[in-house]
C-alpha cells in the first residue's frame, strides 16, 4: 500500500468513527483532542502524516482503542 493512500484510509476511518460517535464537526473533535480544527480537516482529508501522540489524542478523544484507528 502507497503512503498516500494509507493517509486516506485513516483520514477515512476517522472521520467515520468521528460521525459514528456522534460527533458532527471537525472542530468538536479537534477540541476534544487538544487539535486544531484544520490540522484535523487535513488529517480526514489523507494530507497529513499523524504524529502517534496525536493518534493517542484522536483516540481518547473518540472513546476507541488506538487499534480501533486502523481497522479499514
Amino acid at each position: 500500500m502507497k503512503n498516500d493512500e494509507i493517509l486516506k484510509k485513516f483520514g477515512k476511518r476517522v472521520k467515520a468513527l468521528r460521525l459514528q460517535k456522534g460527533i458532527t464537526s471537525q472542530m468538536a473533535l479537534a477540541n476534544k483532542a487538544g487539535l486544531d480544527r484544520t490540522y484535523v480537516g487535513g488529517l480526514e482529508r489523507g494530507e497529513r502524516n499523524v504524529a502517534l501522540v496525536n493518534i493517542s489524542k484522536l483516540a481518547k478523544a473518540l472513546g476507541v482503542d488506538l487499534g480501533d484507528l486502523f481497522r479499514f
